[in-house]
């Protein structure tokens, strides 16, 4: 959302909620499904709830035809309570507690994301003959939020451990990997895609014929920087499967988050208090009732750069930092960054963070110094 829409403007005019809070368009939402889809018309999308998990939202992917990525219990049961069958759902954390997936295995879901050989086996014990794909290292190169090295295996232990998924009675359903998040390079989806085409080549050679590639997400939000667009990822995806797979496609699966909820959010929030460190200082200090603790976690090492419109746009201004309302050291969201916000801007002030709409709610927390976690109005 590179400005604030009429419908999201006039909610706030109109409702006037308290801040801080977070506005939805859910007519953005489907607009993003819808244009994923348009470029990507071979891939099934498994929205990752995770990304923002609002009833409405749900219910709105669920009419488009959409399927779910999830990451917990709480959130199969967010999706199966919105009516969406077990069969469009993919547990797709690969850190499971073996009840979790148990429960998930008894409402019906059948596909299990895994990358390592105790994850393996809490799921031949308790999912047998789900279908299950091993989640692959690859470089993160570009991306504005990286998913490091927590998840993934080496795409050579991948080989053998869906081998292993036969043997215990598991169908070796595919490779899944993810290049990171808010990805600005559009050729990392060809190394990594080169590596699965490798793997299945190999397991090909023992009878085992993977039939689903799982390129996750990191499909961008329009933040500060300028970023590609959509059909440019789409070009890219295509080209390298093509590249690497031949004519002889495998099922593509992706997992946006960000990129269908992140443009139909805006967070609303008030200028608490505008101060300086000393009288020399050009810098003045801007505080807001929204920080990293109550909704922008991802400004976290100034990764995520959002854009800010202010009431006083339009006039001289002068450089920031911008922290949040908390006691806690931390919760400062840009000093390095450059802002510069206008020299008018008054405490009281309501200020509109754009493009917040995904990872905003869901990284709120339950209440630190006692602000609530962060309001979300789908409209």
């Amino acid at each position: 959302m590179r400005e604030t829409n009429k419908k999201i403007a006039k909610f706030l005019a109109e409702a006037q909620p308290e801040t801080p809070c977070l506005v939805i368009d859910l007519d953005v939402v489907g607009q993003a499904y819808k244009l994923l889809r348009r470029y990507l018309p071979l891939a099934r999308v498994f929205y990752a709830v995770k990304a923002n998990p609002a009833p409405e939202i749900l219910g709105m992917l669920k009419d488009l035809g959409s399927s779910f990525d999830v990451a917990s219990r709480a959130e199969t049961d967010l999706c199966l309570e919105r009516g969406i069958g077990a069969e469009n759902i993919s547990f797709g954390n690969t850190i499971k507690k073996e009840r979790d997936i148990a429960y998930a295995y008894e409402k019906g879901v059948r596909l299990f994301a895994f990358d390592s050989e105790p994850e393996l086996e809490k799921l031949s014990r308790t999912a047998p003959g789900a279908r299950v794909f091993c989640r692959i290292l690859v470089e993160c190169t570009g991306a504005d939020w990286p998913l490091s090295r927590k998840f993934g295996c080496a795409p050579e232990m991948a080989v053998e451990l869906l081998r292993r998924a036969r043997d215990l009675g598991l169908d070796p359903y595919g490779v899944s990997f993810h290049v990171g998040s808010q990805q600005t390079d559009l050729s990392q989806w060809d190394g990594a895609i080169e590596r699965t085409a490798r793997m299945f080549s190999l397991l090909a050679e023992t009878d085992i014929n993977l039939r689903m590639v799982n390129i996750g997400g990191g499909f961008p939000a329009h933040y500060r920087g300028d970023v590609p667009a959509v059909v440019n990822y789409a070009n890219a995806v295509m080209a390298a499967l093509t590249k690497h797979f031949g004519n002889n496609l495998p099922e593509l699966i992706v997992e946006p988050g960000r990129s269908v909820v992140g443009d139909a959010g805006v967070i609303q929030s008030e200028v608490v208090l505008i101060s300086r460190k000393s009288a020399k200082d050009p810098k003045r200090w801007i505080y807001l009732d929204v920080g990293k603790f109550n909704g922008l976690a991802e400004t976290m090492d100034e990764a995520i750069k959002y854009k800010i419109k202010t009431p006083a746009d339009g006039g001289p201004r002068g450089p920031t930092v911008i922290a949040g309302p908390t006691c806690d050291s931390a919760d400062i969201l840009y000093e390095r960054t450059v802002y510069r916000l206008p020299l008018d801007l008054k405490v009281g002030d309501k200020v509109e963070i754009l493009s917040t709409g995904a990872y905003t709610s869901t990284y709120a927390s339950v209440g630190f110094n006692g602000f609530a976690p962060l309001k979300t109005y789908c409209i």
